[in-house]
C-alpha cells in the first residue's frame, strides 16, 4: 500500500520529522495519507475546509440531514474567497512505502518518526477535476462556520481542517480543528 503527502512545494526529496505548527510541542513526526483519505488534502495547504463522511455509527438524523440528497461518499464545503485560489494551485503528490510509517487509527492518518524520501513526486493540476473525479461533493459557500459549528455536534466523522483560516472563526477552546494541522 502507498500512502501520500500533498503539498505546493515541487521537489521535496526528503521530509524530516517536525511538530505540527498547532501543537508545538508534540512529538516530530512525517505525516502520510492513504489514498481513500487523500482527497482531503487536494487544496491549496493554508485553505480552510470543512469534510464530512458517513460512518457506519452514523445516525439515521444525521445520515438524512447532510446526505440525503448527496450520491458522493464525502462532501467538502470551502469559503467563495478560496475559490480562486483552488483553480489555480498545482499541489504534487509524493508518494511513500506505507513500511515507513504506523497508523494512528485516525481515519486514514498515518505518522513517521524516520526521515523518509518519495518513491515518486506528480503534479497535480485542475483540482476540482481530482475532487469530482474522487467521489466528493464540493460546496462553496460564503462562510464555514455554520457548518463547521454544526457538524461537531453529530454522528458524522467530520475534519476542519486549516479552520484558523476561515472567515469568523474563532477557534473556541475545545473545538476540535483538522488534524494534522
Amino acid at each position: 500500500m502507498n500512502l501520500f503527502h500533498y503539498s505546493e512545494e515541487p521537489n521535496i526529496a526528503r521530509f524530516v520529522p517536525r511538530a505540527p505548527l498547532a501543537h508545538p510541542d508534540a512529538e516530530p513526526l512525517v505525516y502520510a495519507i492513504d489514498a481513500e483519505h487523500s482527497p482531503l488534502y487536494y487544496f491549496p495547504r493554508d485553505c480552510p475546509r470543512v469534510c464530512l463522511w458517513l460512518l457506519p455509527t452514523t445516525t439515521p438524523e444525521d445520515r438524512e440531514r447532510y446526505f440525503t440528497h448527496v450520491s458522493a461518499s464525502k462532501i467538502i464545503a470551502i469559503e467563495s474567497g478560496w475559490l480562486p485560489r483552488l483553480q489555480n494551485t498545482t499541489l504534487y503528490r509524493y508518494t511513500f512505502d506505507s513500511r515507513e510509517f504506523v497508523a494512528t487509527g485516525d481515519h486514514g492518518v498515518y505518522v513517521s518518526c524516520l526521515t523518509v524520501s518519495p518513491l515518486r513526486i506528480e503534479p497535480m493540476d485542475n483540482l476540482l477535476e481530482h475532487l469530482a473525479n474522487a467521489d466528493v461533493e464540493i460546496r462553496i459557500t460564503p462562510s464555514l462556520v455554520p457548518l463547521g459549528r454544526a457538524v461537531i455536534e453529530t454522528t458524522l466523522h467530520f475534519s476542519l481542517i486549516r479552520m484558523r483560516n476561515a472567515q469568523g472563526w474563532e477557534g473556541a477552546k475545545g473545538t476540535p480543528v483538522g488534524y494534522p494541522q
